[in-house]
């Protein structure tokens, strides 16, 4: 007998996926293999749709000693906010709720490309001392038996985008398995437990711009976004549910420094500037 044909979903708006994630009762399929935290593969149904999610109970979080105990959760939530007070949608759609093992992060799982689409190159190790058209210089990497490359960024607007976004929110590991490109083009990152802390921490693949002026789209905004976080503001009162004060003053002092200096971040020098593992 053949198989039944696959009805596609069908599209859901922002606020549709957010209701779903928040309000769907939680199937856990599997576990996330190779997480530093228990990551669940899961699928989320709520009045007919149903999507497969990421579900990170804040039970299975490994004590940080520069994080507070059982805050990731939020921060991945936290860096969704941001992402879509952007306007830029990097981040996919995340809430924070109760699930199978109490409460904990629950975002959208992410396909790769669609049928007919190449996944796009992102990273690449290269002979040489500079990268090739279109790459972006990272650093020297061993790759065994005393050689080294050089580690290049693709040279794409989208990783320059989260680049920026990467700043404003202290992103601790942009590793290039956070990376996922998506149908349509699109490009999301995840994993965004180990941000906002008040201290810099960027850590991160995606140096090639270090130093380089901002572009004009990304100036403008995060000069909306610094509005946006003012205190007393829908997206300030949602930040302070989410992190600390501290953290929130961090935040904001970060976005005003980007928008004054005009240019992406160099490494600071007080942390190693490449998460590991790099992938």
């Amino acid at each position: 007998m053949p198989a039944p044909e696959r009805i596609p979903s069908r599209s859901l708006t922002d606020t549709e996926l957010l209701t779903l994630l928040t309000e769907g009762t939680i199937t856990v399929l599997g576990q996330v293999g190779g997480a530093s935290n228990a990551v669940l593969h899961c699928t989320v149904a709520y009045e007919g749709e149903e999507r497969t999610c990421a579900y990170k109970p804040v039970a299975g979080e490994q004590p940080l000693w520069d994080f507070p105990d059982g805050t990731l959760a939020q921060r991945e939530v936290a860096a969704y906010e941001i992402s879509r007070a952007t306007g830029w949608d990097l981040v996919p759609p995340t809430v924070l709720r109760e699930g199978p093992y109490g409460q904990g992060m629950c975002q959208l799982w992410i396909d790769g490309p669609g049928d007919g689409e190449d996944a796009p190159e992102l990273l690449a190790l290269v002979e040489g001392e500079e990268p090739g058209d279109g790459w972006k210089a990272v650093g020297f990497a061993e790759v065994g038996e005393g050689r080294t490359a050089l580690l290049v960024h693709a040279d794409d607007a989208r990783l320059r985008r989260l680049a920026v976004l990467d700043a404003v929110i202290n992103n601790g590991d942009r590793k290039g398995g956070h990376l996922l490109p998506a149908p349509g083009g699109r490009l999301f990152g995840i994993d965004h437990g180990v941000t906002f802390n008040a201290d810099d921490k960027l850590r991160t693949l995606l140096w090639g711009w270090a130093g380089e002026p901002l572009t004009e789209e990304a100036l403008q905004v995060l000069a909306r976004l610094a509005a946006e976080l003012a205190p007393g503001t829908v997206l300030a009162t949602r930040m302070a549910e989410l992190i600390t004060p501290a953290e929130l003053e961090a935040l904001r002092e970060r976005v005003a420094g980007l928008v004054k200096s005009a240019v992406h971040p160099q490494p600071s020098g007080q942390w190693p500037p490449i998460p590991w593992p790099p992938v």
